[in-house]
């Protein structure tokens, strides 16, 4: 707690996770979605080293909802908190081993907004007692990067993430388990990716690969077998170098918008700053008058319109470009009559982005 109490004080993207949270198991059967679990993440960041006090903590809808109009999501992960169970080893009132299970969040209170998409509306939340008294008595801590939790695209990318912050600068920066445990630890069903096979490529690889793009660290990892089958894995966590700390610092404060292209090298990247330098030269080189004076047209992109249309089709994922304006437009209201020029140009750009980005590729 002194150590989030610190980093909070010094502000910025950083905050510690208390290592008894991270380590938590879920119920079987049971785990956090991606949403969920950010959020979660943001309420400790909120809370920081208040975090294990008997009271209500509150942040802004504004800060959960990353760009999205609507409040019903808040709504749902709120819910979802309420209703996921976690377990740990404990001992019952008779000195006997003992399994406890118990909910993170006891109470929570959601403002109801009057207009949609106001930045007025907060939610306040307690922790249980559990989970408060495990907070206050952790004596390890992960230190988490801000915006590389709310990068991630893969709920079980993000615990692997904490894990590997909570034991990378120990003297063993290992983690090792049987099946049953890596089930546990990630939260994976017993139903879902029974084969092996299948949960190396659809698990550990595109966690790794996300790990790799956006933490401080990179993973590798042992697989023990017994026979043909494999009955153990080992975590292995390690720092990056310098050159490669600036690079994901670089990664993590772009757009999440082609970041699954550019980590398998699948395009060249271009910053939104030469892209509207390009467009403006586009737009000078053919005569049709001063850039500054480019507006967003009511009509459709097909025609009349040629460099929005090709930014919408360079970054909107292959999505109908009359389908994203009609959504900006919706989104910009009035707004949009007053966007021109280098601005608009800028705007339209990271909106396509950030719609690809939500729906993926239709």
């Amino acid at each position: 707690m002194r150590v989030a109490a610190a980093l909070q004080a010094k502000g910025g993207d950083e905050f510690a996770k208390p290592g008894s949270i991270v380590e938590v198991k879920f119920v079987k059967g049971q785990s956090l979605s991606l949403t969920a679990s950010r959020l979660l993440a943001l309420m400790i960041l909120t809370a920081g080293g208040d975090a294990w006090e008997d009271r209500p903590h509150r942040m802004r809808k504004a800060d959960i909802r990353r760009g999205h109009k609507g409040n019903e999501r808040i709504s749902d992960m709120l819910e979802e908190l309420h209703r996921t169970l976690f377990a740990i080893d404990d001992t019952s009132w008779r000195g006997k081993k003992a399994t406890m299970r118990f909910s993170l969040i006891s109470s929570s209170r959601e403002e109801v907004e009057d207009e949609p998409g106001a930045e007025s509306g907060w939610i306040e939340w307690e922790f249980t007692p559990e989970a408060r008294k495990l907070i206050q008595e952790s004596e390890t801590y992960a230190v988490l990067n801000r915006q590389a939790v709310l990068g991630f695209r893969s709920n079980y990318a993000l615990k692997l993430y904490e894990v590997g912050a909570l034991r990378l600068h120990r003297r063993q920066s290992t983690w090792k388990g049987d099946m049953m445990a890596l089930r546990a630890l990630l939260g994976i069903g017993p139903d879902v990716y029974k084969d092996f096979a299948q949960l190396r490529r659809k698990v550990l690889e595109k966690a790794k690969a996300e790990i790799d793009q956006l933490a401080h660290f990179r993973v590798e990892w042992r697989e023990i077998r017994k026979g043909r089958a494999v009955s153990e894995l080992e975590f292995r966590f390690e720092p990056k170098d310098a050159p490669a700390q600036i690079a994901t610092v670089d990664e993590i404060s772009r757009h999440s918008g082609g970041r699954k292209a550019r980590r398998e090298d699948e395009v060249e990247t271009v910053e939104v700053k030469e892209l509207t330098q390009n467009v403006v030269s586009a737009l000078t080189g053919k005569g049709r008058g001063e850039p500054s004076e480019l507006r967003f047209p009511s009509g459709t992109l097909q025609f009349g319109a040629d460099e929005l249309a090709a930014i919408a089709r360079r970054s909107g994922g292959g999505w109908d470009i009359d389908l994203i304006a009609n959504a900006y437009r919706e989104q910009m209201g009035e707004r949009l009559s007053k966007l021109k020029g280098a601005k608009l140009i800028a705007s339209w750009t990271g909106y396509c982005e950030s719609f690809f980005a939500r729906r993926g590729r239709p």
